[in-house]
């Protein structure tokens, strides 16, 4: 990224009181010069956040469009394509409900963590299966067993069997 900064002061001004210098300054930013030469850039907290926050929607703004064809590791801002359940059906899992938000922040976070390097389509399958085998697993786990209860065998003989 480049900046062009057009305010520049001497190292020796800038030295005796640095902070009113830099408040003065139009957007928070100045070139510290020494013999006419830059030595260093100087930049209020405002403006490095200003620029951080460009650069973070530069790289994340378009992440789907800029990774279709490179693997990137998972991000907090990665969200699945708009068809997501159609794809997920031609790929044989069918999702009869949309992503909640716990769910991909669940599957974000996981991901994250582990640092590995796939293609969006590939983040989306992945995301389809984890879908496939949690609401599986909780579809499931509704049905509570109850531990107290003492099966008894069924004492009838069915009909056809010996000794009726």
């Amino acid at each position: 990224m480049k900046i062009l900064i057009s305010q520049n002061t001497t190292l020796d001004l800038f030295c005796k009181n640095p902070i009113q210098i830099l408040e003065k300054s139009n957007n928070g930013s100045l070139i510290i010069l020494k013999n006419e030469v830059p030595v260093f850039y100087a930049v209020t907290p405002f403006f490095l956040k200003k620029i951080f926050d460009l650069e973070y929607d530069s790289i994340y703004k378009n992440v789907k469009k800029d990774n279709i064809n490179k693997k990137f590791s998972m991000h907090s801002k990665w969200i699945p394509d708009k068809d997501f359940i159609r794809q997920a059906a031609l790929w044989g899992i069918m999702l009869d409900t949309e992503v909640s938000p716990s769910e991909l922040a669940s599957f974000i976070s996981y991901w994250e963590a582990e640092g590995c390097f796939f293609y969006h389509i590939q983040w989306q399958q992945k995301l389809a299966q984890s879908l496939q085998k949690s609401r599986s697993i909780n579809k499931f786990s509704k049905k509570k067993r109850d531990i107290t209860h003492i099966p008894q065998p069924d004492q009838t003989i069915p009909s056809g069997f010996r000794g009726k």
